[in-house]
């Protein structure tokens, strides 16, 4: 399904009309001539690389090396389209500037479940987990003391209670010294159990399928970090299924040989000038780069 047809971006003319005093530019503004300002990114990022208007399929992908603006465009995409974010990223005083020059087609409503996922998004989810499960380590570390303290301890609880805080007091004490509760029936009966923590490419693979729902556009910004090869396997195929059976459009930033092998995949090539689409994914110079490896290495496969 296909919701985002197209999308523009400013030309090299348009970009420096922006930078044009009056009389010729009416809607210049005065922080265009401001000095303190080191740099006026995203402006001038697609110099001498002038991107065509992008046109979109199911599945999309921008490809190029470090610096190449794949996670820019995305950026751009999302702050143009209104698309929600969990985790803030690298932007200017020009960005809304920028934004503003560019335009876009729709095929279809976007729903509200769409958004950007980046690789902050994935590690934070990863240190969440880790930070809640610390927690519950250490509040069981509390209850085991407790558990012995008063199994140690020989005097008979007061039954005079002034209010529900004695109450349930007396009732944990109570039952820490039942004989017929052991300590690790207390410790459950009194404790979450620990939200499962996997590595961490299971947990940003859980990630993706917990954000994602049906009939969804989503941006995701080099989705393979932190993502073992056969996770990011597990996530072309995830991404290909919510295609197929989901409605759901997705366009992606990404070095990655498993996603650039998604099927049906439109891929533009950043790195090409001008920017154009390749025919195939196995055209890549990224790609073509772990073709030579393991072509040179073939003999240390037998």
């Amino acid at each position: 399904m296909i919701y985002l047809d197209s999308f523009r971006l400013p030309t090299t003319a348009e970009e420096e009309f922006f930078f044009t005093p009056p009389p010729l530019n009416p809607n210049f503004k005065m922080k265009n001539f401001r000095t303190v300002y080191e740099t006026k990114y995203p402006f001038h990022l697609f110099d001498f690389r002038e991107l065509p208007e992008l046109t979109f399929k199911d599945i999309t992908v921008f490809c190029g090396n470090n610096g190449s603006g794949k996670s820019t465009v995305l950026n751009v995409i999302s702050e143009k389209l209104h698309l929600p974010r969990s985790t803030p990223y690298n932007r200017s005083d020009f960005f809304d500037d920028y934004t503003e020059l560019c335009s876009f087609k729709l095929s279809g409503d976007i729903s509200e479940d769409s958004c950007i996922i980046t690789s902050d998004d994935v590690f934070d989810r990863v240190l969440d987990i880790r930070r809640i499960n610390l927690g519950i380590d250490n509040r069981r570390s509390e209850l085991i003391q407790e558990f012995i303290s008063e199994r140690n301890n020989t005097r008979e609880s007061s039954n005079h209670l002034a209010g529900i805080d004695d109450y349930d007091r007396w009732k944990k004490a109570a039952d820490m010294r039942n004989k017929h509760t052991t300590q690790s029936q207390y410790i459950r009966s009194n404790l979450k159990r620990n939200i499962r923590e996997c590595s961490n490419g299971e947990s940003a693979l859980s990630y993706f399928i917990d954000q994602i729902a049906d009939g969804g556009l989503y941006l995701l910004d080099e989705p393979e970090n932190s993502l073992s090869p056969s996770n990011q396997l597990q996530l072309k195929f995830f991404i290909e299924d919510c295609v197929r059976n989901h409605n759901c459009q997705f366009i992606l930033s990404t070095h990655s040989p498993f996603l650039l092998s998604l099927k049906y995949a439109k891929i533009y090539d950043l790195d090409a000038v001008p920017v154009e689409s390749v025919r195939s994914w196995t055209e890549l110079a990224c790609v073509k780069a772990y073709y030579d490896f393991f072509r040179e290495h073939m003999e240390e496969f037998h």
